[in-house]
């Protein structure tokens, strides 16, 4: 897809997001093996404690869903940073894949920050492969650019790549770069949101909508730690809830989801009939797929099994959620507010202060509150407070 140049704010609302996050299903029930992918290695010795409520798991996840939907806060950056640095800086945006949804719009939302500071973004695709990744991490170097930004790669895989760059002066920063926010493996900063809050909320959602009766399949993609991380996390958080079940843990490539979900849908359907009544995945794109076994197996596009997502929350999935197709809900990201404090991170790197610590809050999306847009875009004026920031 070809990112232009220059975005205003109404190009901007019609891109966005999709990085859904892969939720689980609680108690005993049976894990099926992983698939596809390329079987990363399980987050399951973490602890996730830090996200199960104590008490009432069913009540708990009840008042953590009420609370997300009607939440105002977690969207304004702060207020302190330096003045607009390096006139004219030229910004590599290196995405891990541009025909994910979440991936392009960050890079649209750094071209309209960037726009202001006078700075422009160039955008290499990496085409969803290793080596595309490396290609376009290559090609970003070579042009000399004053810094680059990763989307939605992880940083140990272009870590000789992250070396060879800093060396060369060029700060090196993440959007979903990895699982945790802030610096780190490399990078200067990594801006996203707390992926555990992400996970928690998602699987929150399939306990208190079920009430705490959640048969779920998840959907992940084993070349992201942050996806692992997800999915797992929300795995532990279902089997916090003894009535709830995960039927299956697949491992799947969001790349190939469109060719492979109906399949895996068909089998899940006939393996788990109506037990099945939950498909929680990382990303969007799965759930297209989904929704096309879904339909010919003649299932109730409001009935069961509901898909949720967590991630991002993309053009595609608001729309599902607002005509109750096959998708209740997303736990969408402000991926224009985090474009908009990765072109400040960038400005911190050029000025040598340390990055911020802002982390902004995920939103949970519903028929309820969907966006009349196609971007979860909060009015929190965080376009406003970086402006005057910058000294712009």
């Amino acid at each position: 897809m070809t990112i232009p140049r220059t975005v205003g704010r109404a190009a901007l609302a019609s891109l966005t997001v999709a990085v859904l996050i892969g939720v689980s299903a609680c108690s005993s029930g049976s894990v099926a093996e992983k698939t596809g992918g390329t079987g990363a290695a399980s987050a399951a010795a973490e602890d996730f404690s830090s996200i199960i409520p104590e008490g009432d798991i069913v009540e708990a996840s009840k008042k953590l869903v009420a609370d997300s939907l009607s939440a105002a806060t977690g969207f304004t950056p702060s207020t302190d940073g330096p003045t607009a640095q390096k006139p004219g800086a030229k910004i590599a945006y290196v995405g891990s894949d541009l025909t994910n949804g979440g991936v392009n719009a960050v890079a649209t939302g750094l071209q309209e920050a960037a726009a202001v500071m006078g700075w422009t973004v160039d955008v290499y695709d990496g085409k969803a492969s290793a080596q595309g990744r490396t290609t376009a991490m290559n090609q970003a170097i070579a042009a000399k650019s004053d810094a680059i930004i990763l989307g939605g790669s992880d940083p140990t895989e272009s870590a000789s790549s992250i070396k060879q760059a800093t060396e060369a002066g060029i700060p090196v920063l993440g959007w979903h770069a990895g699982a945790d926010t802030g610096p780190g493996n490399g990078l200067f900063t990594n801006v996203s949101t707390d992926p555990l809050q992400v996970s928690q909320l998602a699987a929150a959602y399939a306990v208190a909508d079920s009430d705490g009766k959640a048969g779920v399949a998840i959907f992940t993609d084993g070349q992201y730690g942050i996806a692992v991380k997800k999915a797992d996390a929300m795995k532990a958080y279902i089997e916090a809830c003894s009535g709830c079940s995960v039927l299956s843990y697949n491992d799947s490539p969001i790349a190939e989801a469109s060719q492979r979900m109906p399949g895996l849908i068909s089998n899940l359907l006939q393996e788990q009939g109506d037990k099945l009544t939950y498909l929680l995945a990382i990303n969007g794109n799965y759930f297209g797929g989904a929704q096309q076994a879904l339909r010919a197996a003649g299932k109730d596009p409001a009935g069961s099994p509901q898909s949720v997502a967590a991630g991002d929350g993309d053009p595609a999935e608001f729309q599902r959620i607002r005509n109750v197709d096959y998708q209740s809900a997303t736990v969408a990201e402000p991926l224009v507010l985090e474009a908009w404090q990765l072109i400040d991170e960038t400005n911190r790197a050029f000025a040598g202060t340390d990055p911020s610590t802002f982390v902004p809050a995920p939103g949970l999306i519903t028929v309820k509150n969907v966006p009349s847009g196609d971007v979860f875009d909060p009015d929190s004026g965080y376009r406003d407070v970086f402006t005057k920031m910058w000294g712009k």
